[in-house]
């Protein structure tokens, strides 16, 4: 059996993981990945994080905190060139089947001459034995002590995040003198805290690649989506604010919290806005791959779904409703995400975000919050193009 799927439970062969020596970490292997200004910083920051090798024999333990649409694919090829150089096997894990078959030509293209094994629900590689691992996290059960490096992409997604079981398998997966490179625009309040309390090594990309401000988003007082339903209507303020959106030549994005109030909700749209086509989609939706492609094509302008869409869907100018966002389905991790649907376009990086529910909530006030420090952040460092304040 390959060394890179040694069964959990057994002793690993060669299980010490590849010396990472200082020197050069930070050095040339930038130049190739035409990073930006932030994205550079952080990647070295990174590589600094992989020269030292963990105390106390544990793997070490590094967040790359980067806010929606920041190029994180991009920033972790110099860690992967890094531990390919120096003989060593990495895995980057995430949480989606979709992400793993669009990744897996874009780290194949960039690193032509490694061996790389792409693993998920049906995948015929199942044992193969190679320098690059991308796999969906489920797939971390299968290995123990196999990687010198162990990227853990949206960690604060399903099914990584709560699961405990699949959280130990990561932390078994990874050599005992490797390390963990862990990617998120939303970590978990504990890594949060971790941070602030100097206990996580970490760097932050608080600006996307075209250098603009992320949208901060417009709190709006509006009745609940039920009640419009019940009424059969739409309140003036938010016809208004969507027929803006339109008007400019926006993609409209409506998130709300219950499948069943989609359908309805579309019908209420439909009436409103006459002219353009409106769709509804959802978790349950046979036809979800396509009317995405057709939101993306222009074909649909607004469209009402739920959280399944609330990451790993890019659309070029498009503005975000949020309704019912005082709803404790929409917690402030799922509220920046929902957020980071707008702007993330050369063309349209303002966007329009508008967070609209009866009353204003903790999450609320906490995502608005955490945009706009990113934004200062960015502000304060140099990387955005854009002196106006948000």
């Amino acid at each position: 059996m390959p060394r890179a799927a040694v069964p959990r439970g057994c002793p690993a062969r060669e299980a010490r993981a590849v010396p990472c020596t200082a020197g050069g970490a930070t050095g040339g292997g930038l130049a190739r990945w035409g990073l930006s200004a932030a994205q550079s910083e952080a990647a070295a920051a990174a590589l600094a994080f992989l020269g030292r090798p963990p105390a106390g024999g544990r793997p070490g333990r590094f967040l790359l905190w980067a806010v929606t649409g920041a190029g994180k694919t991009e920033m972790i090829f110099p860690l992967l060139q890094h531990v390919v150089e120096r003989g060593g096997r990495a895995l980057v894990a995430t949480p989606r089947r979709d992400v793993v078959l669009e990744l897996a030509p874009r780290i194949a293209k960039a690193f032509p001459h490694a061996s790389l094994a792409t693993l998920y629900g049906g995948s015929a590689e199942r044992w193969k034995d190679a320098q690059l691992t991308l796999a969906t996290t489920h797939q971390l059960m299968r290995f123990y002590q196999a990687f010198d490096l162990v990227v853990i992409d949206e960690l604060d997604a399903f099914p990584y995040h709560g699961d405990p079981m699949l959280a130990h398998a990561a932390a078994a997966s990874c050599k005992p003198g490797g390390h963990f490179v862990y990617l998120s625009a939303t970590p978990p309040a504990g890594m949060q805290r971790e941070v602030a309390w100097g206990k996580l090594e970490h760097a932050r990309v608080p600006v996307r690649f075209h250098r603009h401000p992320l949208p901060v988003p417009l709190l709006l007082k509006l009745p609940a989506v039920a009640e419009c339903i019940r009424k059969r209507d739409l309140p003036a303020s938010l016809q208004n604010q969507i027929r803006i959106s339109l008007k400019r030549g926006a993609q409209v994005f409506v998130f709300v919290t219950r499948i069943v109030q989609i359908e309805p909700f579309v019908s209420l749209l439909r009436r409103r806005f006459p002219h353009v086509r409106v769709e509804g989609t959802s978790s349950q939706d046979a036809e979800r791959g396509g009317k995405v492609v057709a939101f993306r094509e222009r074909d649909i302008r607004l469209l009402v779904t739920t959280t399944i869409l609330e990451r790993g869907v890019t659309i070029p100018r498009s503005d975000v409703f949020i309704l019912d966002a005082d709803n404790g389905l929409f917690d402030e991790a799922s509220l920046v995400q929902m957020a980071g649907r707008a702007g993330r376009s050369l063309d349209d990086p303002a966007g329009k975000v508008v967070f609209a529910s009866p009353k204003r909530t903790r999450s609320q006030v906490k995502a608005v919050a955490q945009i706009r420090k990113m934004n200062a952040i960015a502000r304060r460092k140099g990387y955005l193009n854009t002196p106006e304040s948000q």
